[in-house]
C-alpha cells in the first residue's frame, strides 16, 4: 500500500481470480462494457461470471477503451465497465467515470499492467470502484504468480477478503459465498524480495525504452507507442507499430526475429472477439471495432527485461532496420 500509493489492498491467487471476485463484490450482471484488444482473461472473467461482455472500440493513441463507444453500447442491461490500462497507459479516467456516474455504471479497472504508474492525482489504482492489478512472472513487479484488488474503502476490503477466503466471517462461520483465492505465503515472500529492488528494475527498464526510441525513431515503417508527461511509466513492454511503409508484415517480421533468436510477442493477437466463446455477440462483429482490428494485426511488443543489455537491444534495432532494406533476406 505504501509503495503504491493505495489505501486498502487484498492480495490474490492471480489477478484473474481478483476480477471474478471484483464482479462478484459489486454484484455485476447482466452486460458489461469492455475491450476487445485485451489478455482473455479480461472477457473470461465476464462469461465466466454468467456476463454478456459488450465490446467497443479502442483509441488509436493509448489502445485503452474508447469513452466515446462506451456511451454509444449503453443500453438498460448495462451494470458495468470494465477498461484496460494497456501496457500500463492510464485510461481516460475522468471520462469514464464521468460517463458512469451519470449513467449509474459501476467501473472496473483491469489494471494488469498499471502496476506504480501514476498521474497527476496518485497512483491511477485509486481509479474506478475497484482496480486489479497482475503479479504474473510476466510483469514489472512479479510474485511468480498473483495480483492485487485495490479498494477505495475498509469496508469493501473487508468484504473481499472474506471472498477471497471461502466467506469465512469468523473460525466457525461461513456467511458469505467464497472461494480459495488468496495469495501464498512463498508468493508474498517473493513479493517483499522484489518490492526491495522495484526501483531498480523499473529505472533499468527506462533505459532500454529510451535506447529502442532512439534507434527505432530513424526506421520508415516502424513507430512507437507515444508517451506523456500526464502520467508515470512503469516500462512493462515495449509495442512497436509495423505499418504499411515499412516492407514486411507484423507477422513476417515476427518469424524472422523468432528465426535469429529474438523471441517477440503479437500482444494481443488475435482480438478476444475472435474466440470461439464470443462469436456469438454482436459486438464482437469486426464492423464494431475496426481500430482494435487494425492494431492487432500491425503491434509487435519487442524483449524488455532489466538484464537485456545495451548490446542486445542495438542488436535487435539493427535487424529490423537491416530487413527495411533488404526484406528477402534473412
Amino acid at each position: 500500500c505504501k509503495y503504491l500509493g493505495v489505501n486498502y489492498i487484498s492480495l490474490c491467487s492471480s489477478a484473474t481470480t481478483g476480477l471474478l471476485i471484483a464482479l462478484k463484490a459489486l454484484e455485476i450482471d447482466e452486460e458489461v462494457i469492455t475491450t476487445p484488444y485485451s489478455f482473455v482473461a479480461t472477457a473470461h472473467s465476464l462469461l465466466w461470471s454468467g456476463i454478456k461482455p459488450v465490446f467497443v472500440d479502442i483509441d488509436p493513441v493509448t489502445l485503452n477503451i474508447n469513452p466515446l463507444k462506451i456511451e454509444e453500447a449503453i443500453t438498460t442491461k448495462t451494470s458495468a465497465i470494465l477498461a484496460l490500462h494497456c501496457y500500463g497507459t492510464p485510461c481516460e479516467v475522468d471520462k469514464i467515470e464521468e460517463i458512469a456516474s451519470r449513467r449509474g455504471l459501476k467501473v472496473i479497472y483491469d489494471a494488469a499492467h498499471a502496476f506504480g504508474v501514476e498521474s497527476n492525482e496518485g497512483s491511477i489504482l485509486n481509479h474506478g470502484d475497484l482496480s486489479i492489478v497482475s503479479f504474473h512472472a510476466t510483469k514489472v513487479f512479479n510474485t511468480l504468480e498473483g495480483g492485487a484488488i485495490i479498494s477505495p474503502d475498509l469496508k469493501s476490503k473487508v468484504y473481499i477478503d472474506k471472498l477471497l477466503n471461502f466467506g469465512f466471517e469468523d473460525d466457525t462461520s461461513v456467511l458469505t459465498l467464497g472461494l480459495n483465492g488468496k495469495m501464498s505465503e512463498v508468493n508474498a515472500a517473493l513479493g517483499l524480495l522484489q518490492l526491495k529492488s522495484i526501483d531498480n528494475i523499473i529505472k533499468k527498464r527506462s533505459i532500454i525504452d529510451a535506447l529502442y526510441r532512439q534507434r527505432i525513431s530513424a526506421i520508415q515503417g516502424i513507430s512507437c507507442l507515444q508517451t506523456s508527461r500526464a502520467w508515470s511509466s512503469n516500462y512493462a513492454y515495449f509495442p512497436i507499430f509495423v505499418e504499411s511503409e515499412y516492407p514486411l508484415s507484423r507477422d513476417e517480421l515476427y518469424e524472422k526475429l523468432k528465426r535469429l533468436g529474438i523471441h517477440t510477442r503479437k500482444y494481443f493477437y488475435p482480438l478476444i472477439t475472435s474466440f470461439p466463446m464470443y462469436k456469438q455477440f454482436s459486438s464482437s462483429n469486426v464492423t464494431n471495432h475496426p481500430v482494435a482490428a487494425k492494431l492487432a494485426a500491425e503491434v509487435l511488443c519487442l524483449p524488455i527485461f532489466p538484464e537485456l543489455s545495451t548490446k542486445r537491444v542495438i542488436e535487435i534495432c539493427k535487424m529490423i532496420a537491416e530487413f527495411q532494406v533488404n526484406p528477402v533476406e534473412d
